[in-house]
């Protein structure tokens, strides 16, 4: 799912340098979640919570059926979206009348799920709610968290995690330093010198990180004395105390301000200006947002690459979006260093609110030109990169929507123009929110309605009909319309007429809705561009399919893909356009013409994540495998649909004819198999990942474990991410000193990696890993 205010994965993150004591915290940990149902790690900033609860979620995984979600809340800041953004990140669509908390309820009831929350601080009233429902109503979930303080529910546990002991201390400082410094070494010789820093530092895991920066410039022994001498005047005499929480903020807070001495004034100006970001960024977004007269664009990448080489920053490399070749390099600030640098960047008058316009002003623009530029051909790539966004696009539709007139109609046109991001990603009650409040907002300032209201009723009226609210949905149309006309919009009056006009055929004013469609057709061939006459054939297909006008449907949706035609990269709406032709070509009784357009759908949807034609497409399969007697295809495809309505929810599944389409091969499926073999091959398809399955499905595979890559390759899925990374490195010819080079991470970690490789795949030499992977 879903970057975005938080993250989360079946696949925890993958540790890029090496893991330092803790063995007696994981021991409890990992006692606890044998019995207990909320454990939450209890510690300050800095200390590693995150790293233990990453490490225990993973030696435990195996003993939860279902796996472990990874639930990352630094970047969400308003609880009462908690429930939505946990949801929304689990893959649970939102459903008409059905709160989030309600739709997470009922999802986890019967999973065997280990659901870790990590800094949980900012959220703990929210946090708290969720963990106290979730103990009660779904007995199977288990919650593991990280909070700088408990989140006192009932039957909680929690587990102080103080800093590193003495020897630990010394051997994490040994590790970072050497990768700082290679060939560093703890000896006999500088050992009381690290000793002494640790003791300084407090065993505090971030604090001796940071430090280690300085053994670039300086040996252990300096370093040491110049510590001490720092701390003396920092704190005038008074040593810290082990037991004094306080104590261990200063220390923290020392070594960090010891840190942004250590930056130039450039690097010093890029941090504070870097904490407006909520989630991870790439360089062109720091030159956007960071960039101006003081501190030139031109200048930031040097300006990065010293925050990373002062452990200031991290470098995260992830696959491009898109499935394009090589990776993306971005870059994130931990959550105690970006609350450092917003402390800064407050104390420079004016200058955070130039920042955050910025930072608007460059997400909202990546908002419009992805809208402008829907049907381009690198479509798939570029909505990969807006959901990367996410989290920040977020944070600049809050900021904007709390401040003056201009930052509200900006934030307004941006929510409104991320249309196509809320529908695809299934984020539709999230989009109508947004829009709500920048509706609400405008009307609070008593702003003039323009452009951005009309769009603003246009979009989020169609939002509203994907939660089957047709009567509201109804009201904005109209309101739109009337709009368009005072500002004299042809576009936008089109847009609004085809919408209120299918919206009265549904509500049965068949002749009024025809009439209006007409004038939206002729506005659609009136008005330059492509997009919105794509849109008024596939929406005005989709409606004449659920109304039974098949004819109508069929002619219209040809129209869709002859325009599609054009936009050979195109997946979001071909995938549902096709989706429409498979029902169409079925209820002809032209299967091969169905099953056909259902793997032209599953195709697409795979290319974005799209869930409504999946879910379709899956059904469709089954359906053709139950006509052709394949009972247990029919079943364990059903499964496999059946989890993605769940997540997609009500709008898709409650259309009859899709209905009474799923009704039919399930009881044809049940008849030929029976009861118990067709619920146990359901509930295998329901445990397929959505990709998988519909890899499975256009396989012809018969059963759930069926193959799905050629016999002689070994199914890299096996693999995470970073080894995956890492494999395609070996398959080049890299070295893993290379490899730890390119990637950032330490030689040992690279040696770990490859070990790793081999053993999953069944390898002894990397010259397999290099014959597998180039095959």
């Amino acid at each position: 799912m879903v970057a975005t205010y938080a993250r989360s994965s079946a696949e925890l993150p993958a540790e890029v340098t090496g893991f330092v004591g803790r063995a007696a915290e994981l021991v409890q940990v990992r006692a606890l979640l044998a019995d207990a149902r909320l454990v939450t790690l209890v510690g300050p900033g800095g200390v590693g919570k995150s790293r233990v609860a990453l490490r225990a979620a993973a030696d435990t995984g195996p003993r939860f059926a279902d796996g472990v979600r990874f639930v990352q809340l630094s970047a969400l800041h308003d609880r009462e979206l908690l429930p939505a953004a946990v949801a929304g990140l689990l893959g649970l669509t939102e459903q008409p009348g059905r709160e989030p908390i309600d739709l997470l309820v009922e999802y986890l009831r019967h999973r065997q799920v280990l659901l870790l929350l990590d800094t949980c601080e900012h959220l703990l009233d929210g946090c708290a709610m969720l963990a106290d429902v979730l103990l009660r109503e779904a007995p199977m979930c288990t919650v593991l968290a990280t909070s700088r303080q408990p989140l006192d529910v009932p039957g909680e546990h929690a587990v102080p995690l103080a800093p590193l002991p003495p020897e630990d201390a010394v051997e994490l400082f040994g590790q970072r330093a050497a990768n700082v410094r290679p060939g560093f070494r703890v000896t006999d010789a500088n050992r009381p010198s690290v000793e002494r820093l640790c003791t300084r530092l407090d065993g505090m895991p971030l604090a001796i990180e940071l430090a280690t920066v300085r053994l670039r410039a300086l040996p252990a022994e300096q370093l040491a004395e110049l510590l001490e001498s720092r701390f003396r005047v920092l704190t005038v005499g008074r040593r810290p105390s082990a037991s004094d929480p306080s104590a261990r903020h200063r220390t923290l807070r020392a070594a960090i301000d010891w840190s942004h001495e250590l930056c130039t004034p450039g690097e010093r100006l890029l941090w504070a200006r870097l904490s407006v970001f909520a989630g991870p960024f790439d360089v062109a977004a720091a030159e956007a947002v960071c960039g101006d007269r003081e501190l030139p664009a031109e200048e930031i990448l040097d300006q990065l690459i010293g925050l990373v080489d002062k452990s200031v920053l991290l470098r995260v490399d992830e696959p491009a979006p898109g499935g394009a070749d090589g990776v993306l390099v971005r870059y994130r600030l931990l959550d105690t260093l970006r609350e450092y640098g917003a402390e800064r960047l407050a104390d420079a008058d004016g200058a955070r609110r130039a920042a955050e316009r910025r930072h608007a002003a460059h997400f909202f623009g990546l908002a419009r030109d992805f809208q402008e530029g829907l049907l381009a051909d690198d479509q798939v790539a570029r909505f990969a990169e807006l959901q990367g966004c996410l989290p920040d696009v977020r944070a600049a539709l809050e900021r904007s929507f709390a401040g003056d007139g201009a930052d509200v109609t900006a934030g307004l046109g941006a929510a409104a123009g991320l249309w196509p991001l809320w529908i695809t990603s299934g984020m539709i009650g999230e989009g109508r929110a947004w829009v709500r409040r920048g509706l609400e907002a405008a009307r609070a300032a008593a702003l003039p309605e323009g452009p951005e209201t009309a769009w603003a009723l246009v979009f989020g009226g169609l939002l509203t009909v994907y939660q089957a609210e047709i009567e509201a949905a109804l009201e904005m149309f109209r309101r739109a319309r009337a709009l368009a006309e005072e500002l004299g919009d042809e576009l936008m009056y089109g847009y609004a007429v085809g919408y209120e006009g299918g919206m009265l055929r549904f509500l049965g004013q068949d002749a009024d809705g025809r009439a209006l469609l007409a004038e939206a057709r002729a506005v659609a061939q009136r008005v330059p561009g492509m997009l919105h006459k794509v849109m008024f054939a596939f929406q005005t297909s989709y409606t004449c399919a659920v109304l039974g006008d098949l004819a109508e449907a069929e002619a219209l949706s040809e129209e869709a893909l002859e325009l599609l035609a054009r936009c050979p990269g195109e997946r979001i709406l071909a995938g549902q356009v096709r989706m429409v032709r498979s029902f169409l070509a079925w209820s002809g009784g032209d299967r091969e013409a169905a099953v056909r357009e259902t793997r032209d759908a599953l195709a697409a949807s795979v290319a974005t994540g799209e869930a409504v034609a999946a879910a379709h497409g899956l059904e469709m399969m089954a359906g053709a495998a139950a006509e052709a007697g394949r009972w247990e295809r029919a079943a364990w495809l059903l499964g496999a649909a059946g989890e993605v309505w769940e997540l997609v929810g009500a709008p898709a599944i409650g259309a009859p004819p899709f209905l009474e389409l799923r009704g039919r091969t399930e009881e044809a499926a049940r008849g030929g198999l029976g009861d118990d073999p067709f619920e146990r091959l359901y509930r295998e398809g329901g445990r397929l990942d959505r990709a998988r399955a519909i890899e499975l499905a256009l396989a012809d595979a018969e059963r759930p474990a069926g193959p799905s890559v050629p016999a002689q390759r070994r199914p890299e899925g096996a693999l995470t991410r970073r080894e995956r990374e890492v494999a395609a490195l070996v398959a080049r010819g890299m070295t893993n000193r290379e490899i730890a080079e390119r990637l950032v991470i330490s030689k040992r970690t690279a040696d770990a990696h490859v070990e790793h490789i081999l053993g999953k795949l069944g390898f002894s030499s990397r010259t397999e890993i290099t014959g597998y992977w180039t095959r």
